[in-house]
């Protein structure tokens, strides 16, 4: 093994997000200060010398930095900032810098965005073209910037489609580049995703032939083309493909599971949209029941299970879930919700929760549940809602504010609002900004939507599954709650995982929370399961 060295020693800088310049001998980071002075961490895009380990900053005063990215000939620099409140998929600026040296930059420019544009992936083409995703026109497409006026840049694959993601971490990758006139792409429609070359002269795509859901992590050399993917019965895995072949092979190096499944018993999502308040839609995926051990002679409707997801800015895939194949297994419905607010289906749809987080999710989930029931496709009379995270938020606020749901599961979910508010990390700080609104101006605001404060409304069983290490949404958010609802009369259950924080990550703590959630299905709806030692109702 080669020689490992340590580059920087300083005690209060941590570094991501790396790029590096051979013709430049220059390594660029993101950098975040931390020390007990500051109000919050600092961030800082920075030049690392490598052989020094000296830090010199390259830009500064902005709240966040990332992707940055050199130009081939390493004499240009691009890179990402944006500022409280917004989040990377709210505004972005996109700026270009000359390189005169390894330690300093020079006529630092805009290049696009702004408080009300989210730019993602800037990226330098072999000819030093610059290249960005911006979502200005409704959706996430790919731009040039060929003119020194945004306004004028290139627009290269103008499509009612998603070519760019939430950043939420980190090193995201939609495109790459395969030559000088040719990239490859991910994108989104309608919730699915497709892979496709587009030259980069004419703007024609050409969609690749594959049998995947979604892709992620696209990269690129000279001869070969690779990328993360997988499908509505696939476990994710990395591919590769040669890029002489690259219309129609594809070669799997690496799965992240070797399980093996009987395509007989895995559900495929279908995608549906439907009419919700205000004459809106929204959208989301249909999992029905699916066994085939069990051959159903009765005309039965199956319960239903309306699935949450996190964020509340993310979005959900027809992809292989073993979380909802789980319940589909066990005689289950499942509707996966991309309620409004979700990524995938423009920046329109995405604001659409902007300052109606825990009133427009909640409508999307409950106008889901009677569409299905009008479609005949689920028993209105079993109906379930969970979620962990934002997505407990809004399983807690459809149980308080509807009455469609006759269960609920809260994993590590938000309760107050106020206490998210006041305590969290720095990226997401201000988050609660946009969703609701800033605070402590609308604290009134804060306290009518938080479930905590209207536990009750709410009239059917709950259990709540939470890590007791949690620091983002601590125990004592769902304790309080529990409090209330037993004094009420409810049946409530409270499974506590020891050495667990935000999210459940031990294997033996992930079987008890979907056994316990299981049986406590069965008592409302009335099925056998077997019990889970140390999981039962709360007596009042």
């Amino acid at each position: 093994a080669g020689k490992v060295s340590q580059i920087t020693h300083s005690a209060d800088l941590r570094f991501a997000d790396f790029t590096y310049s051979d013709s430049r001998h220059m390594l660029v980071a993101v950098a975040e200060r931390h020390g007990d002075a500051l109000p919050e961490p600092e961030n800082l895009l920075v030049a690392i010398n490598t052989a020094t380990g000296e830090v010199t900053t390259l830009a500064s005063g902005d709240d966040f930095y990332a992707s940055a990215s050199f130009s081939p000939d390493g004499e240009r620099l691009c890179w990402l900032s944006w500022n409280h409140p917004n989040m990377p998929w709210d505004g972005t600026t996109l700026w270009s810098a000359t390189v005169p040296n390894n330690q300093s930059l020079s006529n630092i420019e805009k290049v696009a965005g702004g408080e009300q544009e989210s730019i993602f992936q800037p990226q330098w083409s072999p000819r030093s073209e610059l290249y960005y995703v911006s979502d200005r026109s409704n959706w996430w497409n790919i731009y040039i910037a060929d003119s020194s006026e945004p306004a004028a840049h290139r627009h290269l694959c103008d499509m009612p489609a998603e070519f760019g993601m939430p950043q939420w971490v980190f090193g995201m990758r939609r495109y790459a580049f395969l030559n000088e006139t040719t990239i490859v792409v991910s994108y989104t429609q309608a919730g699915v995703e497709s892979l496709a070359t587009i030259d980069t002269i004419t703007g024609k795509r050409t969609v690749l032939k594959r049998d995947h859901s979604s892709y992620d992590s696209v990269y690129a050399t000279d001869s070969m083309v690779c990328y993360l993917a997988q499908s509505p019965q696939s476990f994710p895995a990395l591919y590769v493909s040669k890029q002489a072949s690259i219309a129609s092979d594809e070669q799997q190096m690496a799965a992240s599971s070797t399980l093996s499944l009987d395509v007989d018993d895995v559900s495929v999502g279908t995608a549906i949209s439907y009419a919700t308040a205000g004459g809106e839609q929204a959208h989301g995926f249909f999992y029905p029941p699916c066994n085939a051990r069990f051959d159903s002679t009765t005309n039965e409707l199956p319960p239903l299970i309306v699935m949450i997801h996190g964020g509340p800015t993310s979005a959900t895939h027809s992809d292989l879930s073993l979380k909802i194949q789980f319940w589909t297994n066990r005689g289950f419905a499942v509707f996966d919700s991309n309620y409004r607010g979700s990524t995938g289906f423009g920046r329109q749809y995405r604001d659409a929760l902007k300052g109606q987080w825990g009133v427009a999710d909640v409508e999307d989930c409950e106008h889901a549940v009677r569409h299905l029931a009008q479609q005949k496709l689920i028993d209105v009379d079993r109906v379930a809602i969970r979620g962990g995270s934002a997505g407990g938020f809004t399983t807690l606020a459809g149980l308080a504010f509807t009455n469609v749901f006759k269960a609920g599961a809260s994993l590590y979910g938000v309760t107050d609002l106020t206490a998210l508010a006041q305590d969290t990390h720095k990226f997401e700080s201000r988050y609660l900004d946009t969703l609701i609104g800033p605070y402590p101006q609308e604290e009134a605001l804060y306290h009518q939507r938080s479930p905590i404060n209207h536990a009750d409304s709410i009239k059917c069983p709950v259990i709540f599954l939470q890590g007791l290490d949690d620091k983002v949404v601590p125990p004592s958010q769902a304790e309080m709650m529990i409090d209330v609802l037993v004094k009420n009369g409810l049946q409530v259950a409270y499974v506590p995982f020891e050495g667990e924080g935000h999210g459940f990550r031990q294997s033996k703590n992930i079987i008890k929370a979907l056994s316990a959630e299981l049986w406590f299905y069965a008592q409302v709806f009335n099925f056998e399961s077997e019990a889970v030692e140390g999981v039962e109702f709360i007596e009042g």
